[in-house]
């Protein structure tokens, strides 16, 4: 597992371990490959227990979500997450945990408790993130501890940069949400007989029903144009220079790569990535959704890309 140095202060050395769970979409391999540590998320499907991407793949998933399975998200228990923090820190002097958003699970509130054991050793950041964003925020711990910051640091800075990141979500079928109990039956049956293809967003700590649309043509040039308002506006990049656009999805990736590919004409210039959204949003929305993300990017990664751009950094 790879690690930063600290830069040293007051004569010590601390080595930050950046630590996340798979809401997060990345997987076991790419932790190690990156040098974050993965906490699987525990699911309960038909009183049995999986842990995504152990014994839990995203194959397997949808295969028992489609074959009417209860499917039910829980927390990591406190032994695992506590066990996990106790091994890191045989290594490490410091850990950044970055679980999903506060808003959308209890994990974050948990681990927040939890921490209160190891003396300011383990920082829990709440800065309502998931999925591809969530991804961003381990990127950028990385980031971070490479450029000197210790844990604290890191947190807050990952915290007070929470609002610049939205994601826009289109639903293929609203059996999903009625069968949780986020929309009224009667809702969910007018909304099929109309077809309607409603779309959701994430921005800060909830999940809330953005618009609706007759077609999934119109659906993405929905989220397209908001996304454009998003980086026009909030974020202040029209041209998309400074933040990250990613597209996501449920098992729906031929229709995510058209979407990048129309994506990518709207901004040349941008590194567009594709993955699956994390398995704790999928069994609320259920297969065939699409998702468009726009995270600004920090102030230091810009430093960063100057660097590279004077060839300071290979």
């Amino acid at each position: 597992m790879l690690y930063f140095l600290l830069e040293e202060r007051d004569g010590i050395m601390g080595k930050v371990a950046v630590v996340t769970d798979s809401n997060s979409g990345i997987t076991q391999a790419q932790g190690t490959e990156l040098g974050i540590f993965v906490l699987p998320m525990p699911f309960m499907i038909d009183e049995e227990q999986f842990f995504e991407d152990v014994n839990l793949t995203q194959e397997q998933f949808y295969e028992k979500l489609e074959a009417g399975a209860n499917v039910v998200t829980s927390q990591p228990s406190p032994e695992a997450v506590m066990n996990l923090w106790k091994e890191i820190l045989t290594d490490y002097d410091e850990i950044v945990h970055i679980p999903m958003s506060s808003g959308l699970s209890g994990s974050c509130q948990s681990a927040m408790m939890m921490s209160e054991e190891f003396d300011g050793r383990v920082q829990v950041v709440n800065n309502q993130r998931i999925s591809v964003t969530q991804k961003q925020s381990c990127m950028d711990a990385l980031m971070l501890a490479g450029q000197g910051r210790n844990a604290a640091e890191i947190r807050e800075i990952l915290e007070n940069d929470k609002f610049n990141s939205s994601i826009y979500i289109m639903l293929d079928t609203l059996f999903y949400l009625k069968k949780g109990g986020r929309i009224t039956p009667a809702a969910a049956a007018i909304g099929t007989l109309l077809k309607l293809k409603p779309v959701l967003q994430i921005q800060g700590e909830k999940l809330d029903a953005f618009a609706k649309a007759r077609t999934m043509k119109q659906a993405r040039t929905l989220m397209l144009n908001s996304i454009q308002k998003e980086l026009e506006t909030r974020l202040g990049d029209s041209q998309c220079q400074y933040s990250h656009l990613a597209i996501a999805h449920t098992q729906n990736a031929e229709a995510a790569e058209e979407f990048r590919k129309e994506l990518q004409e709207k901004y040349p210039s941008a590194d567009i990535i594709v993955a699956p959204l994390s398995l704790s949003i999928s069994c609320h929305i259920g297969p065939g959704s699409l998702a468009v993300t726009a995270t600004r990017k920090m102030v230091e990664e810009y430093e960063v890309d100057q660097k590279q751009d004077r060839g300071i950094l290979s």
